[in-house]
């Protein structure tokens, strides 16, 4: 018998509340409200009692539900016809028709007026929206219904594009009619076009529909042990930080996808090509994935029609020559009919079209310009296809979107890009949100960041994706390793092998301590294949390449490789492994254990560039191994293996050489072997660090010696510390002489910190450290903290570091006599930061140089600096230009710096000061004895403030300048 709604709503209410929460999304819920918001059944008040910012989802889910049965039988039985469009299988038809049935037809209003038609139509309209939430802003502009911060608001990366969607809707409904009615046609011009081009090429349309289904099945989820389990992506994809270099207003902001393709950012508008480049497990192939998949939704990018993605290292294997139809239809999505048709829509409209390219760093040629093509028919050989794509000879109009290691991209693809994006990991909120997502059970989560709250040297590593993916799927096994035990990227990897064996053992105890011996033939058989395949570029490896290591069926079964979808080889199965770091240390482990690999080869891992640039090209890194065992992945080719990747292996093998490490080798290698091994690998470490040491010119007389360092130098660096060798590191910063250290735009984040703290704390004399333009954020101020004491000077110039990390270096060089000089320029700062600043000035009476130019300081900033300012007798330089301080911090600053007897350099450029701080201003110049320049341009001085100043000049000939370049159209007033 048939229950009544009510009764129904009750008596199945724990699975209603399931089915709306389970997927951990918002996005059930917000559906079903918008189909009663559109019936008239709930108004905007009930809607707001029920969204609750920051509430729980299941106490929004229950308040619904309350509110539903409070309303009566009609209420309860729309929800179930809403539950019912919105998660039509996760209840099932017998749910709804054993309990209650659904007669109830939607309730009819009239369409009076288009605000009104918003509301009736929201449901529909917030699917359609959120594919072209960026083309109906545009509009919205054009016509003056909204503002940039209206866009902004709106286009908040907290929320998702149907949040999107529904946010834009109801700001239009609050503008009024005119608002609505440019919305609801440009809806309908959107849909109108969609027919037309259904209509006049039926062909494309359903090439369109079919390229869609399979961008979206290659990209809805993410694979884990080899295949045999799998993550939505929808469920795990966490943003990554974004950088636009030499757009210091764009640095470390979150970006959509429509704003990467867009104009923003752009360094040449006549090139197609956007490159997102990052470091090896930056997140690059996840974020290009996230592209994709959001594209096949519609939820992203569709003013392109068609999307086709390549995959480098997949592209390797193509040996034939091809067109670019052949490359597009072959390789993406082939054409059940009309392919020349298709293809010639694709000549007519290139700016519809949209190409991805991922891992350009993994193609076996160096990108070249020599040989160019601009006929698409014509047939060329993979990697001249590519480039000439790239740099739009070919498809001329088609956007390219390539990923690609920043050491692949040298000066002859950069001339060719539209604009660059560096792929700079995870924030800390972004590890916080990685590790939330990936565990279902609270307290796990919150375990896990506890433990990594605890470990900053593990928290830093976490900062890569890849490692933070690592250490959240090895949670067991990090929470019985202990507070401290995990410090180097080694020991993550370690635990992740050990993981992986645990994972598929038969036994499910814990793992003895022989548990590499136990696996030792996997480990010798998989770590063959990764060391030939890294030795010659090769990523993808075929039934025969791994027959010939002595991969077993059991060894795939591991999990650690996965089965490649390369449609070039449809008829062979072909495998990669799960990562190509993961290659990177089981190619690693095979050169330490492996009796066939002698000293030779580690000496050719730890290889600088410049020498291999002397070497022949046709020297093959194979030549390392016995030849009886270099498989034909190896003896097919002879191009040089990739020196990224070989210095990954490099930086694995000095973690695995370590002295911690040496009982683990015992009884799975020769121990004399290993321990030549290591004597080598030290060797080579030593010997790569006097070479840098010895590139170091002789400084220009009344100038420091200083040394600019090279990224290997960072490299090597890196693998001293993996090494934890402490006695290396003394021996290697004994022999540097240089007062000032270089290391801009070396790539440094938190995980590099580390490491260089680790070994310029041996130095014998106080440096100082340039770290402009890197990645070091709070965490790598943090790690850097034990090499303060040999710091008499740091530049951090650009290094997304906020309050926080402030707070933790002064607490740590306020007792440090060297530290002297600080300069912070571009980052995250507020007046927040300015306390510590103020309680440094009082109480180091030594330190002489302070800038913190191009942050958020406010006068309420100004003036706590003003009372450090007002005990301190030493400071000379003090650079705020690009602040918000006003006339208010302007006066604060000069009260307390009218009689200084230091300030050599005072900046506010940029401050928003006026004449009456131009006017205080003047009373430093009165009365100091010590100013040389004073900058105040790009302010609103009037003429008032320029007497002042200039009268103020008449009384101190000390002083040398004051830059005002005030606009005419100030000094008129």
């Amino acid at each position: 018998m048939a229950c009544l709604p009510q009764e129904l709503l009750l008596k199945r209410r724990a699975e209603i509340l399931h089915a709306l929460c389970s997927g951990g999304s918002v996005e059930h819920l917000e559906r079903v409200i918008d189909m009663l918001l559109a019936q008239g059944e709930l108004g905007w008040e009930d809607c707001q009692n029920v969204l609750v910012p920051g509430r729980a989802l299941y106490s929004n889910a229950r308040q619904l539900l309350d509110l539903v049965y409070t309303k009566g039988a009609d209420s309860c039985e729309l929800f179930f016809n809403a539950v019912k469009q919105v998660l039509p299988e996760a209840l099932g038809d017998a749910f709804f028709l054993s309990g209650c049935h659904s007669t109830l037809d939607y309730k009819e209003k009239p369409q009076r007026t288009s605000t009104e038609e918003l509301l009736t139509q929201r449901p529909d309209l917030v699917l359609k929206l959120q594919g072209c939430i960026d083309g109906a802003l545009r509009v919205l502009v054009e016509s003056g219904h909204f503002s940039s911060t209206d866009c902004d608001g709106i286009q908040l990366p907290i929320y998702t594009p149907s949040q999107q969607a529904r946010r834009l809707l109801d700001h239009v409904r609050s503008k009024g009619e005119s608002a609505s009615l440019v919305v609801l046609q440009y809806v309908q011009q959107s849909l109108e076009s969609e027919s037309s081009l259904e209509q006049t090429n039926p062909k494309f349309v359903k090439y369109q529909k079919k390229l869609r289904s399979s961008v979206s099945a290659q990209s809805r989820f993410l694979s884990t042990y080899g295949g045999t389990s799998h993550m939505p992506l929808d469920d795990i994809y966490t943003e990554v930080q974004m950088e636009l270099p030499n757009n210091s207003a764009d640095n470390y902001k979150s970006m959509g996808f429509e704003e990467i393709i867009g104009p923003v950012g752009s360094v040449n508008d006549d090139a197609d090509t956007v490159l997102a480049s990052g470091e090896a497990g930056s997140g690059k192939s996840t974020w290009l994935q996230r592209l994709h998949l959001l594209w096949s939704q519609g939820k992203a990018l569709q003013d392109f029609l068609l999307l086709f993605p390549f995959s480098c290292r997949r592209l390797n294997s193509e040996q034939r020559d091809l067109s670019v139809q052949e490359l597009l239809f072959q390789h993406c999505c082939w054409p059940d009919r009309g392919q020349e048709e298709i293809f010639q829509f694709i000549l007519d409209h290139p700016h519809l079209v949209l190409f991805t390219f991922d891992g350009l760093d993994e193609l076996k040629q160096s990108f070249a310009d020599e040989h160019r093509i601009c006929c698409p028919s014509q047939r060329a050989p993979v990697d001249v296809l590519l480039f000439n794509l790239i740099q739009g000879s070919l498809m001329k109009g088609v956007r390219k979107v390539v990923t690609s290691r920043p050491e692949a991209v040298g000066p002859a693809l950069k001339k060719h890009l539209h604009k660059e994006i560096h792929l700079k990991g995870f924030s800390l909120s972004g590890i916080d949100c990685f590790v939330r997502k990936h565990h279902s059970d609270p307290n796990e989560a919150a375990k896990v960041l506890e433990s990594l709250q605890a470990n900053t040297a593990l928290l830093g590593l976490c900062h890569s994706p890849v490692l933070c993916w690592i250490v959240s799927q090895c949670h067991k096994e990090l929470l019985g390793c202990g507070e401290g035990s995990l410090q180097t990227i080694t020991d993550v990897y370690l635990m992740i092998l050990q993981h992986f064996f645990q994972h598929h053992s038969t036994v499910k105890s814990a793992m003895g301590v022989n548990w590499l011996q136990e696996n030792l033939g996997t480990v010798l058989h998989l770590g063959q294949l990764a060391f030939e395949g890294i030795s010659n570029s090769s990523y993808i490896f075929s039934v025969t390449d791994m027959e010939t290591c002595g991969v077993t069926e059991s060894d795939i079964c591991m999990g650690f490789l996965i089965q490649s979808k390369d449609m070039s080889l449809a008829n062979s199965k072909c495998y990669e492994f799960l990562h190509i770091t993961l290659q990177c240390f089981l190619a690693a482990l095979f050169a330490i254990l492996s009796r066939n690999t002698g000293c030779s080869a580690i000496s050719k891992l730890f290889e600088l560039q410049e020498m291999k640039k002397k070497r022949l090209r046709g020297t093959c890194f194979g030549a390392c191994l016995n030849s009886t065992n270099i498989p034909n992945i190896v003896k097919e080719h002879s191009t040089m293996a990739e020196t990224p990747n070989l210095q990954i292996t490099a930086t694995f093998v000095s973690g695995l050489l370590s002295q911690r490490y040496q009982k683990l080798w015992v009884q799975c290698s020769s121990s004399v072997l290993v321990e030549k091994k290591t004597k080598q690998a030290e060797k080579c470490l030593s010997k790569g660090m006097q070479q840098h040491f010895r590139s170091i010119p002789q400084p220009v007389q009344g100038e420091k010696k200083s040394m600019h360092a090279m990224p290997e130098f960072v490299w090597l660096i890196k693998c001293i510390y993996e090494m934890q060798n402490s006695r290396l590191a003394k021996d290697a910063m004994s022999k540097l002489e240089a007062e000032h250290l270089k290391l801009t735009y070396c790539n440094i984040g938190p995980v590099e910190c580390t490491a260089l703290a680790y070994v310029l704390q041996h130095l014998k004399n106080p440096v100082g450290i340039q770290l402009d333009n890197n990645s070091v954020g709070d965490v790598g101020v943090e790690q850097l903290l034990p090499c303060m004491h040999i710091c008499n000077s740091l530049y951090l110039r650009n290094n997304n570091i906020t309050d926080e990390g402030i707070h933790k270096l002064i607490d740590k060089v306020i007792h440090l006599q060297n530290f002297q000089k600080i300069a912070l320029f571009n980052n995250r700062l507020t007046d927040a930061c300015t306390k510590h600043f103020s309680y440094l000035l009082k109480t180091r009476q030594n330190f002489l140089s302070l800038r913190l130019g191009n942050n958020n300081i406010t006068a309420e900033g100004a003036k706590q600096l003003a009372e450090g300012l007002k005990f301190n007798r030493s400071l000379q330089y003090l650079g705020l230009w690009g602040n918000k301080i006003g006339n208010e911090g302007a006066e604060a600053l000069a009260n307390a710096l009218q009689n200084s007897e230091s300030i050599v350099w005072l900046s506010l450029v940029g401050n928003g000061v006026g004449s009456a701080g131009a006017c205080a201003m003047s009373n430093i110049i009165r009365n100091s004895t010590s100013l040389e320049e004073l900058w105040l341009t790009e302010n609103c001085i009037t003429r008032t403030g320029v007497e002042s100043l200039t009268q103020a000049l008449k009384h101190n000939h000390h002083v040398k300048s004051v830059c005002l370049a005030i606009p005419l159209q100030q000094q008129a007033n």
